[in-house]
């Protein structure tokens, strides 16, 4: 990725500024760190009060959001700070003010920014101009906080994560599977991911190279099949998201459900994995459409505890990339 110095920094103003833009341009290293720094503040959150004193987070929302919104304020709040809520339908962004113009301002009054956009670029294009750290909080490529949370989920639940077996089920072509396989790649955890043959939702050359480069180098595997049974034998973890991404209009829903029903998690998919396997989706979740209700209701469902650990995750990034600006 030329846009990088080395992985995971920019240079601005001939200062080393680190962003959370895209777990591949992350290490493994940094990514356990903040997974240990994520289950230290879990466990002992009254050490972490004033981690943001006197500090402030601007959160840019171009997409709405439950999760991200609420997780990211509460994390701020409790760890001593303030965030801002700005809303993109609300203001001149992209209209009478350019990205560029908007980071550069913005970065003079608070401490670190996130950003959930339609479009990678344009959170690019905060980072570039910012001078503060910048957050990918969902773009059409990436949900790196998401991943965090997931992998702290999956690390409590199992111990370790190296040789793990994860199977992703449904549309591949999103930011959430991209993001699953830099993570696993970067943990040294085994990915399938399970679509139909149909270009639409299958996931992306760019991104599976991107994996399987960080993969040769952590002994993971990472798979594209056509094969729902054949990606859920033997799984430690079957992960499913929503088949009505934003961009997927209402008069589709019926044709997507077509395409996409083989590729269910449901009780005979499940039967098909380990008999420990944990089910987990990022949510919202439809039942009925990726999974059933058996499945997301039922015991081997862990998809609140990956809620919760939104908050604890994104406490860690916070601190994380806010030591390394100082």
């Amino acid at each position: 990725m030329p846009w990088l110095e080395k992985p995971g920094h920019i240079l601005l103003n001939n200062k080393s500024m680190k962003h959370l833009l895209s777990l591949a341009t992350w290490t493994s290293e940094e990514i356990q760190t903040v997974l240990n720094l994520a289950k230290e503040i879990k466990a002992h959150p009254e050490n972490y009060r004033k981690v943001m004193e006197f500090k402030t987070l601007m959160m840019i929302f171009e997409k709405p959001s439950l999760r991200t919104r609420v997780s990211f304020e509460v994390a701020a709040t409790q760890m001593g700070g303030h965030a801002i809520y700005y809303d993109v339908s609300t203001s001149p962004l992209g209209k009478k003010e350019t990205i560029e113009d908007t980071a550069k301002c913005s970065g003079r009054f608070v401490d670190i920014i996130m950003a959930r956009m339609f479009k990678f670029s344009d959170i690019k294009a905060l980072a570039d101009n910012a001078g503060v750290p910048v957050i990918d909080a969902l773009s059409e490529q990436n949900h790196p906080c998401q991943i965090m949370a997931d992998l702290l989920t999956m690390l409590e639940k199992k111990g370790d994560l190296k040789g793990l077996k994860m199977a992703y089920f449904g549309d591949c072509n999103n930011n959430v599977t991209y993001s699953l396989m830099h993570g696993a790649a970067l943990v040294g955890m085994n990915i399938d991911v399970a679509c139909p043959d149909i270009t639409e939702v299958k996931p992306l050359n760019q991104f599976v190279n991107e994996a399987k480069k960080i993969a040769r180098a952590t002994g993971s595997q990472i798979r594209v099949l056509h094969n729902a049974a054949e990606a859920a034998k033997d799984c430690d973890v079957i992960y499913t998201d929503s088949w009505m991404s934003y961009h997927i209009t209402k008069d589709r829903e019926a044709e997507r459900k077509s395409i996409l029903l083989p590729y269910q998690v449901n009780t005979e998919l499940m039967r098909q994995a380990k008999t420990d396997c944990l089910f987990m989706n990022c949510l919202p979740a439809m039942r009925g459409y990726e999974q059933t209700a058996e499945v997301i209701d039922g015991p081997q469902s862990i998809v609140f505890d990956q809620a919760e650990n939104r908050l604890h995750a994104q406490k860690a990034i916070l601190k994380y990339l806010l030591d390394q600006s100082i």
